[in-house]
Parts: structure tokens; sequence; C-alpha cells
């Protein structure tokens, strides 16, 4: 077993990239290119095991990507939706944790609340992954990196750019980015930047409220839905606000020529991003959903294989 695989089995969970290193996460993102080389002929380290995900905020993606990985390495995948589970009726995460851990054998959670993963993750001696909180959504950047990395063909001297709301996966790309040195910008309105607690843990992204300044050289230009689950009642405030922030055929071309698009989807096309973008040759939405799969393979593998 490497170190650095070690270092993953000793840690237990998967909760972020705050206590991984650089050199920890391009391991993952090359066992993970491992995994999506051999498709289904690979080893079913999970044979005989049972996996949870718990879901408590609706999933189309992390879902179904977890849910397949599980399989595709012989496990098997127990579905939770908070209307399943006590926790619907006032159990706390840290008592369900205390429950699961004796019925299976590795936890998924997506959540609204990063604490109650931190809780569920203390409160229970077999892996818990962060499927999704508000706080970050570190599966999901794993698959943009290998995405980046296989277009591109590094990571190393690149510059990510995000434009819109600086949410969870901002937060999630601002860690990672300075983990691994890589240039990080991001284009966001007044008052939707990035929060104190992350300025701190990436001090050196940049931060415009100009989106043409945040994208200028970019290798990768990144949107997001500007309207969260959860912030329904603010949709017409933030479709005016974050309109000029739209990534659009006029946006890319202040990136570098080559530049890509990614998005974390699902995409509110002509918002967030235009068609003509979302669909155009240096769009590669799919490849990176496609990789959820893979990258949870490689997590699901290292956290619970044996040896």
């Amino acid at each position: 077993m490497s170190t650095h695989s070690q270092a993953l089995r000793d840690r237990k969970d998967f909760i972020g990239f705050e206590a991984s290193s650089g050199d920890e996460i391009r391991f993952l993102l090359s066992h993970s290119a491992v995994v999506k080389a051999r498709g289904r002929r690979g080893p079913r380290p999970l044979a005989g095991k049972t996996v949870a995900l718990i879901f408590n905020k609706s999933s189309t993606r992390t879902r179904v990507s977890f849910e397949t990985a599980i399989v595709q390495l012989g496990g098997h995948p127990i579905y939770l939706a908070q209307r399943d589970l006590q926790l619907g009726r006032g159990e706390t995460v840290a008592d369900t944790g205390r429950v699961l851990e004796r019925y299976v054998d590795a936890v998924v959670i997506r959540t609204y609340s990063h604490d109650e993963v931190l809780d569920l993750a203390k409160s229970t001696r077999v892996p818990v992954i962060n499927g999704l909180t508000d706080y970050n959504h570190p599966c999901q950047i794993l698959a943009d990196l290998l995405t980046v990395q296989e277009v591109k063909g590094r990571i190393d001297g690149l510059k990510i750019a995000f434009v819109g709301d600086f949410n969870n996966v901002a937060n999630t790309w601002a860690v990672a980015c300075e983990k691994l040195g890589i240039a990080f910008s991001a284009g966001c309105p007044e008052g939707y930047g990035p929060g104190e607690a992350v300025r701190r843990l990436a001090p050196s992204m940049a931060v415009s409220a100009d989106p043409r300044a945040a994208v200028a050289g970019a290798d990768v230009v990144y949107a997001d839905t500007w309207v969260s689950m959860g912030q329904e009642e603010e949709k017409e405030k933030r479709l005016s606000i974050f309109k000029p922030f739209q990534v659009n055929g006029a946006l890319m071309a202040a990136a570098k020529p080559d530049a890509i698009f990614l998005h974390c989807l699902p995409a509110h096309r002509e918002e967030e991003v235009t068609g003509e973008v979302m669909d155009g040759p240096r769009s590669h939405v799919w490849q990176e959903a496609e990789n959820r799969l893979h990258v949870q393979k490689a997590l699901l593998e290292l956290l619970m294989g044996e040896g």
C-alpha cells in the first residue's frame, strides 16, 4: 500500500481537501485515471459490503454515480432519504451514525449542514464520504480536476476561473487549488464572494467584481447555478444581480483561446451559461459528469478495499 493510500485509510473519512496535501490529491487523481481506464474489468473490493447513502438533498449525478460505483465494485448500496430515516423525526445524525456502523461498511451523506457530516464522521467508526454540503463538494471537484487533467494533459501551471455565486463548489475549488499550487480566480458580484474562512484557507486566490478580469488568461472557465437549493425565494433578485456574470461567447473570448468550459450541473441554460457555450466545442461538461463515477470508485476502493 502506498504512503498516500495509507494516509487516506488512516484518516478514514473523505470530508474535503482541508486535511489533504497536494500530493495526496494528485494520488487520488492518478488512481482515478487507473480506475477509469480499466472500466468494469477491475477488482471487486466491495464484495459482501454495504454502503448507506443518506440523501437529505435531491440529486441526479451524486446518487446515480455512487450507486453505480458501489455495484461495479461488488458492493450493495442502500439509498436512505430523510423521510426514510428517524432523522426526519428528530434523531440526531450522531445517533444515526452509531446505529449504521453496526449494519454497513461505509456511509455517503449529501446534506445541507456541513456540521452534520462532521458529526457523523466523529460518531461512527466506518468511513464517511461527503457527497455535498452547503459548504463544500469535494467529490465534484475531484471529477473536475480529472477532466482538466484529461483535456489539458496536466493541472500544474493552469488558471481556473469560477464565475458567479461563490458557493460550495467555489469553496472547494479554492481550497483544492491552494493545495495544488494552481492559480484560482473568481468573478462575483459584490456581496456574493468568498467568506472569511475560505479566504484564510486560500489566500492566493484572486477575487474580482469584473467577470472579464476574472477569466482573463484562464485555461478553465467554470460556472454553477445562481440559485441553489433553498434559495428559490431569491430567484428573481439573483437573476438580476448575476446577469452580467453569464458565461457566453463574449466572456469565453476573454479567456485563453483554448480555454475549456466546465459546469457541475444541473445547468440553467440562458441563465449562468448560454446553450451556445454549453453545447459548444469548448464544453466538456458531459465528460466531467461521467468522471464523477470514476473518482468515486477510486475513493471507495481506497477507503474500503482490503490491503
